[in-house]
């Protein structure tokens, strides 16, 4: 299982919202690139970058800090919030991002992720369901499109996709523990699916009980943030 550290950029700053919530934010860093070397050097790999921003605006908006992180780390990062064209993917995978983050747009134009996967192909993009109640939400988590997880992965594996990162929004910021249910739910449904669990997790005790079901990874936000779990102990898993 990877363990995958996230910035939240808001404003160039290194955030964390509440539920999803602009109104709910904590600024923990001015300066992501310094959050971002921490991760590196303590010996974490990967990195999961998302622009809130650009979530908000419908646009990648935060370039400046995205090239910065990726061209004085060598973190594999996932970059996701406001993707809307292909010359956006283009110019991120040409930066050097290793995954792109795909949320609204594939409810509200799917025609285009499917011309994105015979472009990039599966490897390159990376399916965002952001979920509340079972619904997938959009917009930066703004709106409720009326799809189930369910219906909406199935049809995404259909048409090529094999990795997802699934964040349910009512865990996420609470520190509550992660929905260790929906998960399972979903690894028993699509067995092959590389998944990504987001949201919720607070202990180390919630990454192995997430390790223990099968998923692919786990993002890791505000428990580090908030010391609830050292760096040392994400390297030990």
């Amino acid at each position: 299982m990877r363990i995958i550290p996230a910035i939240d950029i808001i404003d160039g700053k290194c955030v964390r919202l509440l539920q999803g919530d602009y109104a709910q934010k904590t600024v923990y860093n001015e300066n992501p690139l310094d959050v971002a070397k921490s991760f590196e050097d303590a010996g974490l790999t990967h990195l999961h970058l998302i622009d809130l921003d650009g979530a908000k605006a419908g646009k990648v908006i935060s370039w400046e800090v995205v090239e910065r992180i990726v061209s004085n780390t060598n973190l594999h990062v996932d970059f996701g919030g406001g993707i809307k064209t292909q010359a956006e993917i283009e110019r991120l995978l040409a930066i050097g991002v290793t995954q792109v983050n795909i949320g609204s747009m594939a409810v509200t134009e799917p025609l285009k992720i499917l011309d994105w996967l015979k472009a990039f192909g599966a490897e390159k993009i990376i399916l965002s369901a952001d979920v509340k109640n079972e619904s997938i939400s959009i917009s930066g988590w703004q709106e409720d499109a009326s799809i189930s997880i369910m219906s909406f992965i199935k049809e995404y594996i259909q048409k090529g996709i094999t990795h997802v990162t699934c964040t349910d929004i009512g865990t996420d910021g609470m520190m509550t523990g992660p929905n260790v249910e929906l998960y399972k739910k979903l690894l028993l449904s699509f067995p092959t699916l590389h998944l990504i669990a987001s949201g919720g997790v607070s202990s180390v005790d919630d990454l192995h009980e997430l390790k223990q079901i099968g998923v692919d990874g786990v993002i890791v936000g505000k428990a580090i943030y908030e010391g609830r779990i050292s760096l040392d102990e994400l390297i030990n898993l």
